[in-house]
């Protein structure tokens, strides 16, 4: 019998593969800070998440990447860029009823320029930072 696809074998539907979020112990999760606002920044966009700690899943997040910002935005790697991405992401973050966020930098990143503009952008939203 031909299927739709015009070939003999059978229909199959792909397999959904989830990862469950890890299992964390009690006495790890009360140490843990409930939201925490990680970026990330290449040559080309700009990249801000919030992760939901205690469930290890992202919560918000935002990119210059997304092809509704890519028409509005100019330039998608700058410090603009950068201040409209922590904009964004505070917006959604208040849509979410999330109220306040820890701020996670890597060795490397300081407080200037696009991390600046992405932290001083999601404080202007209203999101609070611990």
């Amino acid at each position: 019998m031909l299927g739709s696809t015009g070939l003999i074998f059978p229909q199959i539907e792909p397999l959904k593969m989830v990862i469950p979020p890890p299992v964390r112990p009690d006495r790890i999760t009360k140490f843990l800070k409930p939201y925490v606002l990680k970026m990330h920044f290449t040559n080309k966009y700009v990249n801000v998440q919030v992760i939901h700690s205690p469930t290890a899943t992202v919560a918000a997040s935002a990119s210059s990447q997304e092809v509704v910002l890519r028409e509005v935005m100019e330039n998608k790697r700058d410090v603009a860029a950068a201040a409209k991405i922590g904009k964004i992401l505070g917006e959604r973050l208040l849509i979410k009823d999330i109220p306040a966020v820890s701020v996670f930098l890597k060795r490397e990143q300081k407080y200037h320029g696009k991390v600046k503009a992405v932290i001083d952008s999601l404080r202007n939203s209203g999101v609070k930072l611990l």
